[in-house]
């Protein structure tokens, strides 16, 4: 059997790799295609360096797009030389889905996309478009499922990755305690975001939050989990607060040490302060109470928010079918709304404990890993039955 892959960026790389494994258990496979250093070690070469297309935003793309558009071109043709058995094309949708589509125009080849367009939240249009060129979606949430067979594609909900990633344990929570000084005194993490723009915006909105709570709250430590691309700045945006939180940096660090740090350090939280996006299913992982504030530039806010069809964004409240994480999006994430929120939950931590469970529970926890799941439902689309 050969599978041709395609991965965008660090998250596609990773879900590729899972899956890829998941074939190997199942059936002889030949892997070609576009991947990052995990799939690559699963035994694929890839045709180019997946981070030519590790781009985003539209001042990004823009003085790279000619290049973007001939790699979309070369690696079209390039599976329609392979002529593989299918076509996985894994997030990255706006270079994955118009390969799927060249290739679709010119041949009869199977394509699968790996992860659903969040078309329950807003823009529904994209799962009908989609439809023309994907013929099986695998999806992350159990919810998504209907939304994709109501426009004719397949889909099979194949678990969330979050749902089996390692935790740290009791005992590493309280090493990094005792490491950093923090003893049994109450500790609020805040996960002001991955990209530069997010932490410019709401590391300030964070900064005046925590003078309100700090005041209630005078024997709260504070900690911040960064990735590389934003450590100097978050370092530079807390300069000014009035209680300096201890900065946990990759940099420098061997890779799994750090993330081994990173996960003692959410499992050691009391509560944390965690702009929207997936850390919310990494903080219901290890039972840290959250509250979850999220705010984008003007004109973003005008057009997403008479788009949006849902009236949470926190994909625990999504999953668990609850509203039991607060959050502060768009007008609302103001720091005396946020400040409010926070100290609520830091009175009443267990609130939000059954939603979270409930959350990981769905997602997957407990059952077989999202990769192999995925690998299932690739060979049953392709006839070869569930093995």
């Amino acid at each position: 059997m050969r599978v041709f892959l395609i991965a965008g960026e660090a998250s596609g790389d990773k879900l590729g790799a899972a899956l890829m494994a998941g074939l190997k258990s199942l059936t002889e496979v030949e892997f070609i295609g576009v991947g990052g250093p995990l799939m690559q070690a699963e035994g694929m070469q890839s045709n180019f360096p997946m981070d030519e297309l590790s781009v985003m935003g539209i001042a990004e793309v823009l003085p790279k797009y000619r290049h973007l558009k001939r790699r979309m071109e070369e690696t079209s043709q390039a599976v329609l030389k392979a002529q593989p058995d299918v076509l996985i094309t894994i997030d990255s949708p706006d270079f994955c889905l118009r390969v799927a589509a060249r290739v679709k125009e010119q041949s009869n080849i199977r394509t699968v996309h790996y992860v659903a367009p969040t078309v329950w939240a807003w823009r529904a249009g994209r799962a009908a478009k989609m439809a023309k060129k994907i013929d099986h979606v695998l999806a992350l949430f159990p919810f998504e499922p209907p939304y994709m067979q109501a426009e004719g594609m397949e889909c099979d909900f194949v678990g969330h990755p979050v749902a089996t990633e390692p935790v740290a344990d009791p005992a590493a929570a309280q090493a990094f305690r005792a490491a950093n000084g923090i003893g049994d005194k109450p500790l609020l993490m805040l996960l002001p975001g991955s990209r530069r723009g997010e932490v410019s915006r709401l590391a300030p909105i964070f900064g005046q939050t925590l003078q309100t709570v700090l005041a209630a709250r005078p024997e709260l430590k504070l900690v911040i989990p960064t990735t590389a691309n934003v450590t100097d700045l978050v370092r530079e945006q807390v300069s000014d607060w009035p209680v300096k939180p201890l900065v946990l940096s990759p940099q420098g660090q061997d890779k799994d040490a750090y993330l081994a740090e990173k996960r003692a350090c959410f499992a050691a939280a009391d509560a944390a302060l965690a702009a929207s996006g997936t850390v919310s299913l990494e903080l219901a992982a290890t039972n840290t109470p959250m509250v979850i504030a999220y705010d984008m530039n003007w004109l973003s806010r005008q057009i997403i928010g008479r788009m949006l069809k849902v009236d949470t964004v926190t994909l625990v409240n999504l999953v668990s079918d609850t509203r039991a994480v607060p959050e502060f999006i768009g007008a609302d994430c103001k720091p005396s709304k946020i400040a409010a929120g926070l100290l609520e939950v830091l009175d009443n931590p267990g609130a939000q404990l059954d939603a979270m469970r409930v959350t990981m529970e769905r997602l997957g926890r407990g059952g077989e890993a999202p990769g192999l799941r995925a690998a299932r439902a690739v060979l049953r689309g392709l006839g070869q039955g569930a093995h």
